[in-house]
């Protein structure tokens, strides 16, 4: 083989290498759920969050997610992000949480390693597809009627209260 047909498909190698390197991660859509979302449930009002431990991006995060029912108990999904002074992901988690977990939502302000945290809570099956990335995402939201506060303590149902005033208020 001649040396210019040699060069020309390691030039040609090398630039695929590149472009293949070059690309970016896509974030999980409404779509890739499809396949998530099966048609029956373990239990009446069964319902399935996103579920990770520290991953390093929210699509990392959706892809790997097991493929499970909350327990009963739970009947919320928690979202944990962690971004940084430039504004990307350092890590995510999500789960299945009880109501007490949702209590604090909301962004916290660059700590002195330069980093953010913001953690929302979502009810219904797989709602927690986006993380939160600033006080506008980082929220509790319900599908069901709020003032459904059976089995919490007075002091909970008060706190409770209190909260949904204030963030209908727009404190």
């Amino acid at each position: 083989m001649e040396p210019w047909p040699a060069v020309a498909w390691v030039l040609l190698l090398t630039i695929i290498v590149d472009l293949l390197r070059s690309t970016h991660t896509r974030d999980f859509t409404e779509q890739d759920i499809i396949f998530l979302h099966p048609s029956s449930t373990p239990f009446p009002g069964g319902f399935k969050c996103f579920t990770c431990e520290d991953a390093p991006d929210n699509f990392e995060c959706n892809r790997w997610a097991p493929d499970v029912y909350c327990p009963r108990e739970a009947k919320y999904c928690y979202t944990h992000h962690t971004i940084d002074v430039e504004g990307a992901s350092v890590s995510v988690t999500k789960r299945c949480v009880v109501l007490e977990d949702c209590l604090s939502t909301g962004c916290t302000e660059m700590n002195h390693e330069g980093k953010k945290v913001c953690t929302a809570c979502c009810e219904g099956n797989i709602c927690n597809l986006p993380v939160p990335w600033n006080e506008t995402d980082a929220i509790f939201t319900t599908t069901s009627a709020l003032s459904s506060t059976e089995g919490l303590s007075p002091g909970h149902t008060l706190t409770f209260s209190l909260i949904i005033i204030l963030i209908s208020s727009g404190v």
